[in-house]
Order: C-alpha cells, then sequence, then structure tokens
C-alpha cells in the first residue's frame, strides 16, 4: 500500500498524531551503528497561528506566505546515551510553498536539529510522493527524505555531511489517530525508501 498525497501541506497534516521511532544511526568515523527510539508527538498550525506568523518576521519573511505549520514535541533515547543525556525537545515548522507550485518551497524553524539557532530548509516532494528536506548550517549539510508506507507508518532517512557524519534510518509507526482526509490509498508494490 502506498499513499497518494497531492501537496507538501497534505503531507504535514498526514504527519500529525503520536508517532512511536525506531532508528539506527550510523556513526561513520567510528564504523559503528548505534540504536534508539523516541516518541514524537505532532500538531497542526493554522497559517495564522502567532507562533508562525513571528518565525516568518525572525526569519525576514512575509507570513502571508505561510500556507500551514507543525508544533512538534519529542522524547528520545539513545543506546550510547550517559546519565543526564537528555534528546528531548520542541520546535515549530513554518511551511511556504514555492509560488508556482505546492510540492516545493521553504521550510522555517524556530531552532535546528542540528543546531540550536533558527534554522531554514528547502523542501520538494518527488515522483513517490516521499518529501525531501536540505538544510544547510554552518559546520553541516543535512538530507532528510520522509514517506508513507501507508497512514500509520512513516519511514524517515537522514545523511549528515560536515562536522559529524553519519546516516540514519527510522521507522515510525502512530500510536493515536486517523490518517489526514483527502489522502487516497493505493495498492501496489512498495520499493524499499531509504528516507523520510
Amino acid at each position: 500500500m502506498t499513499l497518494e498525497i497531492p501537496d507538501a501541506l497534505s503531507f504535514f497534516q498526514l504527519s500529525c498524531g503520536q508517532w512511536r521511532s525506531q532508528r539506527s544511526v550510523h556513526h561513520l568515523l567510528h564504523r559503528r551503528a548505534e540504536s534508539g527510539g523516541s516518541l514524537i508527538v505532532v500538531e497542526d498550525l493554522a497559517a495564522s497561528d502567532d507562533r508562525l506568523v513571528a518565525m516568518a518576521r525572525q526569519h525576514g519573511q512575509d507570513p502571508a506566505r505561510i500556507i500551514g505549520g507543525s508544533h512538534v514535541r519529542w522524547s528520545a533515547n539513545m543506546a550510547w546515551d550517559r546519565d543526564g543525556d537528555a534528546h528531548d525537545g520542541e520546535t515549530c515548522f513554518a511551511l511556504m510553498a514555492d509560488a508556482e507550485a505546492d510540492r516545493s518551497g521553504t521550510l522555517l524553524r524556530d531552532q535546528g536539529y542540528a543546531e540550536k539557532a533558527p534554522a531554514t530548509s528547502t523542501f520538494e516532494m518527488d515522483d513517490r510522493d516521499g518529501l525531501i528536506l536540505r538544510t544547510s548550517y554552518e559546520m553541516m549539510t543535512v538530507w532528510e527524505r520522509f514517506s508513507f508506507c501507508g497512514p500509520d507508518v512513516r519511514v524517515r532517512s537522514s545523511t549528515v555531511e560536515g562536522l559529524s557524519n553519519n546516516a540514519s534510518f527510522c521507522i515510525e509507526t502512530r500510536l493515536s489517530g486517523a490518517g489526514a482526509t483527502g489522502v487516497a490509498a493505493s495498492s501496489g508494490t512498495v520499493s524499499s525508501p531509504f528516507g523520510w
């Protein structure tokens, strides 16, 4: 089963809910893999939400270009954690589609994953309805691909190049809530997606 996802906003709305994530991170420098897990909660935000409007202004963007957004919270643990290590956090995303297309554009965050400073990503949906994000930080670049194997299973892969070279693969399953309306399921062979 695959999902037909018409645009990026639908992709983000389908991601709303509670997710359990199982992750494998491959640290290229150490030539070792590390496993971990997390709980992720994604909430839909209206384009007019004050947090998104403030974020657009912080990034020097016109708030009128926002088509929607999300508030994301997570709590994670990894196999190499030591006492006191914490992988908890939250962020907001503001989605700004390109003028000529609703499957590509810019994603604003109040803080990045690799750094705590505000971050800007570019996104585009591929021909298999996966969402590809590219985020450049001062010392590294992160590529991520997100895809759905059904309304309640999401797959994510990422590659980090720069200061910390690693690759990760995640399988995420929905704990509660239904898929977004307007997203049609279709049957067919699912090729192995390496990304989220």
